[in-house]
This record gives structure tokens, C-alpha cells and sequence, in this order.
């Protein structure tokens, strides 16, 4: 398998600088994900990678060769790369068998070697039945497994996918995302996955990087990111959270827009700070901190998505699913906060404070 190095990698089109001093290794093995909102420069950075794109500035290695970087550059088929696009890109006149094999018949391998390497990508990608099929005879699911096996069936050292669910329904797009994150496992390969989808990166990645505008806010695990985002975009992007703005003081944060109610706090700050809360994070008690009014209610089977009314502020609370009949829109409510993190006022993250109450 292999490793990636990317040394102070920068990439510009003209003026416009759409990635900033990348810096990292992509261990053996590792399921690394590029994630962020159209434009960021996630996807540039992937095509350094395979090599579809020069770097303005800075080295890329796969391993220990050198493939990008000052006068060098390896062109894609011989970084031992497989690459898995947002479109299928299958041939529609070729049968599956025949799709999965291209890369190694235009290479001249010998048919016995195509058929046996064939034949056990087609089993790992659960499409052994469909070896005879045309892709128009497949659901989108399984004409993204032919890509995948497509990919995989030269043994690369380095897998490469770009947003390869975003084509699939959201049933396909759930399961795909075990099922590569399974053959990633079984096989052992090195993958970096490009996706704007906080989910797929969340269920998928041994780590995330997150960027916006061309610069990596945090790098992490799933875990280190959602719990310990490095400052409010990371904070916004992961997940759902609701920010409000507050006063510490006395063990307490009072909230102006909630008509001066306070939540318990033992942190060290004082004065304004901004207060982020996941709505997964409150729940209803009848002894709850803050008292507010249901205005809305959605229920979604496994989860009520509620907005109560606090003062001149709306707060979301996401309560089991169970609650939905036991609550009424209009009908008063308590609430406890389990946990919160706490930011500067001028938004850059000084300290996480995780409160239990």
C-alpha cells in the first residue's frame, strides 16, 4: 500500500489561490477524508494527488518518490493510483466483466491473469452474478461498484474517489458507504475520499481534514472534530448547532435574547462570550435551567425536531422520537443543556468547556 507526503502544497489559477500550504502524511493504509463546501479546494487537492493537476508550489510523494514538486512530475498512470469519479464513467457497450478489465487488457495482460483478477474484484464488490451485464441494466449502486472495481482490480497502492455517492439516492448512499469502508478494510488500502458530505466523512474516515478557502481549519478523527472544533466554521460545518451570544459571570451564562435566563457554568471566562449548543445536546426536564414554549414540532420517526421559543430566541432541541405524543405545540417546556462549547466573542475558540448539569 502506500503513504502520502504533501509538503507545502499551494495551487493557483491566476490570482485566485484556491489551496494554501497543505501539510501532511496519509499513513499506510489509512482512510483519509477531504471535506469541506463547494469551491474550498478539496477536490484540487485530490487532482495533485493523482496527478491531473500541477502544484503551483511544494512536493507530493507517494511513498518515497517524489511525483510533484519542482521539475518533477509523474504523470497519473504510473503513480499506481486508482481513481473513482462523481459520474459512473462506464462504458455502456462493454458487459461488466469487460469493464472491470480494461485497465489491464490496454496494459496487454495475459487472459488468465485478467480473469482471475477479475473474478476476485467482481466477488469483493459483491457483482460476481453480473460479470455478463450492461451497465443499462444496472441500479446506480451497481454501476458505481463497476467504477469502484474498475479501480481496484490493478491492485493500486492508492485509492482515489471523488464525491463518487453524490449521483446515488440516499437509501444507496448510506449503504455504499459501508460497503467501500468494508472493502477498504478487507483490502487494506490507503484511501482518500473527497465529499462535501458530513455524514459520509463522519461514518467513513479514520481522519477528516476540513477546509475552507483553500486552508485545513482541523484535522482529526471523526470524534476530535465534533467534539473539539477549533473554531466556529468547524463548529457550523459538523454537525447541527444553534450559537448564542452570552454574558459569563457569577458561575452563570445569562442570555440577553432569551430574556436574561442563564445556564449553570464553572469555566474561567468572564464577560461576552458565544455559546454553541448541538440541539442534540438539550433535552426536556421539568426541571430544566431554561423555560420556553414549543412552537414547532417535526416529527422524523427516530427523532422529534422541535423549536422552542426562549424569549426572542428560537432554540432547536432534537428529543427522542418517543416525546412526539407526549408534547403539544403552544404547551410550556423546561430544558436542561448536557453539554456546550464556549468561544470568544470575536469567534476564534479559546477554550471548549463541555458542562454536564
Amino acid at each position: 500500500m502506500a503513504t502520502v507526503t504533501i509538503k507545502n502544497v499551494s495551487k493557483a489559477f491566476g490570482d485566485n489561490v484556491v489551496l494554501k500550504e497543505f501539510n501532511e502524511t496519509f499513513q499506510d493504509g489509512e482512510f483519509v477524508t477531504l471535506l469541506g463546501p463547494s469551491g474550498c479546494g478539496k477536490t484540487t487537492m485530490l487532482r495533485i494527488i493523482a496527478g491531473f493537476e500541477k502544484p503551483t508550489s511544494g512536493e507530493v510523494y507517494i511513498d518515497d518518490q517524489l511525483v510533484s514538486g519542482g521539475k518533477t512530475f509523474v504523470p497519473p498512470e504510473k503513480r499506481s493510483i486508482g481513481m473513482v469519479f462523481q459520474s459512473y464513467a462506464v462504458w455502456p457497450h462493454m458487459n461488466v466483466f469487460d469493464n472491470v478489465a480494461y485497465p489491464l487488457t490496454i496494459k496487454k495482460t495475459p487472459r488468465a491473469t485478467i480473469k482471475e483478477q477479475v473474478d476476485k474484484v467482481l466477488e469483493i464488490v459483491h457483482l460476481s452474478q453480473y460479470a455478463q451485464r450492461l451497465p443499462n441494466q444496472l441500479s446506480g449502486g451497481q454501476q458505481q461498484r463497476v467504477a469502484l472495481a474498475r479501480a481496484l482490480v490493478a491492485a493500486p497502492k492508492l485509492l482515489l474517489l471523488d464525491e463518487p455517492l453524490s449521483n446515488l439516492d440516499a437509501k444507496l448512499r448510506e449503504s455504499m458507504r459501508f460497503e467501500i469502508k468494508e472493502i477498504q478494510k478487507k483490502l487494506g488500502i490507503t484511501v482518500v475520499y473527497v465529499t462535501h458530505d458530513q455524514t459520509e466523512a463522519m461514518a467513513m474516515s479514520d481522519r477528516i481534514f476540513l477546509i475552507n478557502r483553500g486552508v485545513v481549519q482541523q484535522c482529526g478523527t471523526p470524534e476530535q472534530i465534533y467534539n473539539e472544533p477549533a473554531n466556529q466554521f468547524v463548529a457550523d460545518f459538523l454537525g447541527k448547532v444553534d450559537f448564542f451570544k452570552g454574558e459569563a459571570a457569577n458561575g452563570r451564562i445569562v442570555f440577553p435574547g432569551m430574556g436574561g435566563q442563564s445556564i449553570a457554568y464553572d469555566g474561567p471566562r468572564t464577560g461576552k462570550v458565544e455559546v454553541a449548543i448541538r440541539p442534540e445536546s438539550i433535552y426536556f426536564a421539568p426541571d430544566g435551567e431554561l423555560q420556553g414554549t414549543l412552537e414547532a414540532q417535526y416529527y422524523l420517526g427516530d427523532v422529534d425536531d422541535c423549536r422552542v421559543r426562549v424569549g426572542d430566541t428560537l432554540v432547536r432541541v432534537i428529543a427522542n422520537g418517543y416525546e412526539y405524543k407526549g408534547l403539544k405545540e403552544g404547551q410550556p417546556v423546561r430544558m436542561h443543556v448536557r453539554s456546550f462549547m464556549v468561544f470568544e466573542d470575536n469567534g476564534l475558540l479559546e477554550q471548549m468547556l463541555r458542562i454536564q448539569t
